[in-house]
């Protein structure tokens, strides 16, 4: 008896196999494509806390004063878009209070604008596209996507060079679990600037004195999925010395501990959070749904075309019983007996 597959088994088995290469499609292909540094952004971070910094209407440095940093990401889509590459212009200031809100940011205490230019795959720096400051590393605004657990080169911009940042494990943040780096600098040189003498501890009208910098602590939260920094917090300190000495004159700047408002927690979680979700989905809750029931879907529908359905057989004349016959008797239309015409 013959066998035929039934219009559900070929449904079923192709209905699978559909599933199987999208789930192949979604991990292979749509998950590596999305991991892509957004080039449409336009992000405001916000860094509060207590420190010091020279005050040029008082001639003199105060302590224990309020201090903010902003910082502006946004991104140059047309030029993005032109060289491929994630193009994020930077714009930071730093605050005490009488200079907030600040109308100009040339008002403020200090201000800088930077051009960042970075592969969007792998977070890697570019120098296109009028890159300012030339930098190199492994992070910056943010970390390469799949954060893993170890040791980052990380760009200080202040310093000019990189910095090592060591895994020290995990940390929440509002509630959100990320991988946490930490860092410090040591009292490094990095300039010179004319200044009053006084202002160094020398006699002469104008001096050249040497700029430092230190960093009393980096503390950086990164998203594992996505790279982003959902929280931040820096201990910056520069001062002036005499030429070649080894001792500070002038403390320019120096604060213990700034770091991300509550407020900049909540909002970099939530990107975080949304964007690691969409990577999750496209990357592993899709693929392996997929992967599970186009799999499950290919093996019934196999089964079924193995099994298949006996194919009835037709009602042919050979088979078929005049009515009334005897059972076991010869078919009347064959039969030698049957009458027929004769000459007798």
């Amino acid at each position: 008896m013959r066998r035929t597959a039934s219009p559900l088994s070929l449904i079923l088995t192709g209905l699978g196999v559909f599933l199987l290469v999208l789930a192949a499609m979604l991990a292979w292909y749509v998950e590596p494509h999305a991991k892509r540094t957004p080039i449409n952004i336009d992000v405001t971070t916000v860094f509060k806390g207590k420190g010091s910094y020279f005050d040029t209407e008082k001639i003199k440095t105060v302590h224990n004063q309020n201090l903010t940093v902003t910082r502006q990401v946004r991104g140059d889509v047309k030029d993005s878009d032109k060289s491929g590459k994630a193009v994020w212009d930077v714009s930071t200031s730093v605050d005490p209070d009488k200079s907030l809100p600040a109308a100009d940011p040339h008002d403020s205490l200090q201000w800088t604008l930077e051009r960042w230019v970075t592969d969007r795959k792998t977070n890697a720096p570019v120098h296109c596209c009028g890159e300012e400051p030339y930098f190199e590393g492994e992070a910056y605004l943010k970390f390469p996507f799949d954060v893993e657990k170890r040791s980052y080169r990380w760009w200080d911009n202040t310093l000019g060079a990189t910095v090592p940042l060591t895994y020290r494990g995990k940390k929440k943040i509002q509630g959100y679990e990320g991988l946490r780096f930490t860092a410090t600098v040591k009292a490094t040189k990095t300039g010179t600037r004319q200044v009053p003498g006084r202002m160094v501890g020398l006699k002469k009208s104008q001096v050249i004195a040497d700029e430092y910098y230190a960093n009393h602590g980096i503390e950086l939260v990164a998203d594992q999925r996505t790279g982003r920094i959902i929280y931040a917090a820096i201990g910056p300190r520069k001062t002036l010395r005499a030429p070649g000495s080894k001792k500070d004159s002038t403390v320019l700047l120096d604060s213990e501990r700034i770091a991300f408002t509550p407020k900049t927690q909540r909002d970099q979680v939530d990107l975080a959070d949304t964007d690691s979700t969409k990577l999750k989905l496209v990357g592993t809750t899709l693929p392996i749904g997929a992967g599970a029931l186009g799999l499950l879907l290919t093996v019934a529908g196999l089964v079924l075309v193995v099994r298949g359905r006996p194919e009835r057989s037709g009602d042919g004349g050979g088979g078929r019983h005049r009515e009334g016959a005897e059972p076991g008797s010869p078919n009347p239309d064959t039969s030698p007996t049957a009458l027929q015409h004769t000459t007798m």
